[in-house]
């Protein structure tokens, strides 16, 4: 072999590729589509040298938007009320009489309650307010002066009156005694449960209403005389100046007393 025929070898590795790209010609088409389905703008920038600062938009935290659609929805009630859209009272010109209005606390969290009326002059709740544990239902007392009506017009029965009664509700935390002020501390926590319009209704006279109100009166009541009960004693009695006496030694003593007379009587 003359030094003419000798080639490169950098020269033979090449031609050694191109043949296999002879007999394999789908590798190339595949190269080819890859290349050609690159966006214009990319090829034209990869051809001018130009770099790629395009940035993906970096998406807005939605915290706004949630609070804006949280204020247009309409808060979620915590209490159950019974009667649910009045208040009804006996009419009985210059007396004072009463309603009565369960609440039940229908939420997974302690809520506080709240009463407020537009005639607090004649009008006040027993209890005005409290918190209720979850599941846990009171009854209140609303009590209201029912004043002469002007010009001896006669009151409209089971008609709306102008005096309103509004339920408000609180989250709080297990363990927190109620007071007015809580409400005033955390206005935008405070959801308003109800506003309760009053209807007078014949005091005389036999309705479904006003069975339901002096049931609802006698439950209250009964309520009542319950919170005033002391609660039962769980631990051991006081007796005489401070002297503590557990239920199991007075068992004890009184065995061995019946112990010593059966002793005594044995003996003799």
């Amino acid at each position: 072999m003359t030094i003419g025929d000798r080639q490169n070898p950098s020269v033979v590795e090449k031609k050694k590729k191109k043949n296999l790209f002879k007999l394999c010609p789908f590798w190339q088409r595949r190269s080819n589509t890859s290349s050609s389905t690159q966006n214009p703008s990319q090829n034209y920038r990869s051809r001018h040298g130009h770099r790629n600062t395009d940035v993906s938009p970096v998406s807005k935290p939605s915290s706004t938007i949630s609070s804006v659609a949280k204020s247009l929805l309409p808060s979620r009630r915590r209490l159950r009320l019974d009667p649910s859209s009045f208040l009804y009272f006996p009419y009985e010109p210059g007396k004072q009489v009463r309603s009565a209005i369960k609440l039940k606390n229908t939420s997974k969290s302690h809520t506080a309650f709240k009463f407020q009326t537009t005639a607090p002059k004649s009008c006040y709740m027993r209890p005005p307010g409290g918190v209720l544990a979850p599941g846990e239902s009171v009854f209140a007392t609303v009590f209201k002066f029912v004043e002469h009506p002007e010009n001896n017009e006669k009151q409209q029965l089971n008609q709306k009156s102008k005096v309103k009664f509004k339920i408000m509700s609180l989250k709080v935390k297990p363990g927190v005694e109620y007071v007015p002020e809580l409400f005033d501390e955390q206005k935008d926590q405070v959801t308003v449960e109800r506003v309760l319009r009053v209807i007078f209704l014949d005091a005389e006279g036999s309705s479904a209403a006003m069975e339901k109100l002096k049931r609802q009166l006698d439950e209250a009541e009964a309520a009542v005389e319950a919170r005033k009960k002391p609660p039962p004693e769980t631990g051991p009695r006081v007796v005489g100046e401070g002297l503590v006496i557990d239920e199991w030694k007075e068992r004890r003593e009184k065995y061995l007393a019946r112990q010593q007379v059966e002793a005594i009587e044995s003996s003799s």
